[in-house]
C-alpha cells in the first residue's frame, strides 16, 4: 500500500491525433471547391508567368497594373488555399473563413477582370501579352464562378432552413392557448 498501488490513474491519457504531412488536410476542401481553388491558383500563376515573359511594351501602365493584380491574386489564392487546408480553418471557424473567402473572391475576381481588360486595351499585341490576357480572363472567370456557385448554395441553404423551421405559423400547436376559454 505504501507504493501507491491502491491508487490507479482514473483517466486514460488522450490519444494524440495522427500527424498530417505538413499539417495539411483536405477535409474542409473537397469536390468542386478543391478544383476551383486549384484552378484559381494555377491560372493566376500562368498569368503571372506570361506577364513576366513580356520583353517590351508600348504602354506599360496596363502591364504593370496587370502584374500587380495577377501576382496579388496568385498569392491571395494560395493564402486562402492554405487556410482551408490547415488547422487555421478550425481556429477561425467555418463561418468566418467562408465570409472572408466570399469577400476576397469578389475583390480578386473583379480586380482581375478589370486588370485583364486594361491589359487587353493597352497591349502591343504580342503573343505573350495575349496569353497573359487570356489567362487573366480565365482566372477572373474561375474566381467569379466560385462566387456565383457559393451565392446560389447559400440561397439554397437559406431556403432549406426556412422550410425546416417555419417560425410562427397560425396552425402550430405552440401558438394555441393551453386552456380554451369559452
Amino acid at each position: 500500500m505504501e507504493n501507491g498501488a491502491v491508487y490507479n490513474e482514473t483517466t486514460e491519457p488522450q490519444a494524440k491525433p495522427p500527424r498530417r504531412p505538413f499539417g495539411c488536410t483536405l477535409r474542409h476542401l473537397w469536390g468542386w471547391r478543391l478544383l476551383a481553388k486549384a484552378l484559381q491558383a494555377i491560372l493566376s500563376l500562368l498569368a503571372v508567368i506570361c506577364e513576366e515573359i513580356v520583353e517590351d511594351c508600348i504602354t506599360c501602365g496596363g502591364l504593370y497594373f496587370f502584374e500587380f493584380i495577377s501576382c496579388s491574386a496568385f498569392l491571395l489564392s494560395l493564402l486562402i488555399l492554405c487556410v482551408h487546408c490547415t488547422e487555421v480553418y478550425e481556429t477561425f471557424g467555418e463561418e468566418k473563413v467562408q465570409k472572408v473567402n466570399f469577400g476576397a473572391m469578389i475583390a480578386i475576381g473583379v480586380c482581375f477582370l478589370l486588370a485583364s481588360i486594361v491589359l487587353a486595351a493597352t497591349s502591343s499585341g504580342s503573343a505573350v501579352e495575349k496569353a497573359a490576357c487570356a489567362f487573366g480572363f480565365l482566372a477572373s472567370g474561375a474566381f467569379l464562378a466560385e462566387i456565383i456557385v457559393e451565392y446560389f448554395l447559400s440561397q439554397k441553404q437559406n431556403i432549406d432552413r426556412r422550410t425546416e423551421n417555419p417560425g410562427n405559423t397560425q396552425n402550430a400547436t405552440e401558438n394555441q392557448p393551453l386552456n380554451k376559454q369559452s
